[in-house]
């Protein structure tokens, strides 16, 4: 399967994936189970996959955040309920979150469960051999509701996605910092909103920054050299190539059809003003493609 066509597919599916953070549902859903602030909610409904486990696992398999901000979340989150209760809650959440989203035409429409079952397809066939939130994901088990699978399925393949990125940085000697700045020099996200949200202070920033420099990536004022513009295409072609197999497995028939119907879901999301100015994400403006086929 083509860089292009597994890019494609992230690029619409995680706009879906994506209301687990910014819909109000699932900041009301984390409240219920008595999670303190965003930051509680978001790992613990991320992390729940996973079970009851510490802050070092968290922050390993996240990769990007700060230690000391996941410590403030992880293990006391588990204290106010356990990862059981909050997938039940996540489930909930993401239902209520889509019916208002999309609108109950929509999540009980035939279209929605095709797509369903496609993603889901493509969500078992995942190859999770080294990728530990991709393999927590996939064990879950099927929702019953139709839009619920479908967002179980495309946060399983997100994060199948998510684990081998990480590989792919980790060959590059790209530390969590590192990674960040040469995403934000790409102009693929704020600088400012991704340090402060996965709360790195300036200093660690900076040295960052100087590691680059002297490894040939950055300019002096923060500009990709033409090196460190090689490095990020060798990351993303790597990315891309790591998330292949679902759809290799799925077929280019079921792919093609299976990303007609998320982009219309996708287009939903980006109108719906839930995804914050800065785009913590790094998600590009929808092409002149995926408009045409909306």
């Amino acid at each position: 399967m083509g860089g292009g066509v597994v890019r494609a597919m992230w690029e619409r599916f995680e706009l879906v994936h994506d209301l687990v953070y910014f819909a109000p549902e699932a900041h009301r859903a984390a409240e219920d189970l008595g999670m303190r602030g965003f930051w509680m909610g978001y790992f613990a409904f991320r992390a729940a996959p996973l079970g009851p486990v510490p802050a070092s696992v968290v922050t390993s398999s996240f990769y990007v955040f700060h230690p000391d901000r996941v410590a403030r979340a992880v293990p006391d989150a588990w204290r106010y309920a356990d990862p059981a209760d909050v997938l039940a809650a996540r489930e909930r959440a993401m239902d209520a979150a889509m019916t208002r989203v999309f609108g109950a035409d929509t999540v009980g429409s035939a279209a929605l469960a095709e797509a369903a079952d496609l993603a889901w397809d493509a969500a078992q066939a995942a190859d999770t051999a080294g990728r530990v939130l991709g393999a927590a994901n996939q064990a879950l088990p099927r929702p019953a509701q139709p839009h619920v699978r479908l967002w179980q399925a495309v946060t399983t393949l997100r994060e199948h996605r998510g684990d081998g990125h990480i590989a792919v940085l980790v060959g590059q000697g790209l530390g969590p910092v590192e990674a960040m700045v040469l995403k934000c020099a790409a102009a693929e996200s704020d600088e400012e909103l991704l340090r402060q949200t996965r709360k790195w202070d300036l200093r660690a920033w900076r040295t960052a920054q100087a590691g680059l420099r002297d490894r040939g990536l950055l300019t002096d004022d923060g500009r990709l050299t033409p090196a460190g513009t090689a490095v990020r295409a060798t990351v993303e072609a790597g990315t891309d190539a790591a998330a292949a197999a679902p759809w290799t497995a799925l077929g280019p028939d079921a792919t093609a059809r299976l990303g007609g119907l998320l982009a219309l879901l996708a287009r939903t999301v980006r109108e719906s003003g839930l995804i914050p100015d800065g785009n913590p994400v790094g998600l590009p403006a929808a092409t002149e493609a995926d408009e045409a086929e909306e």
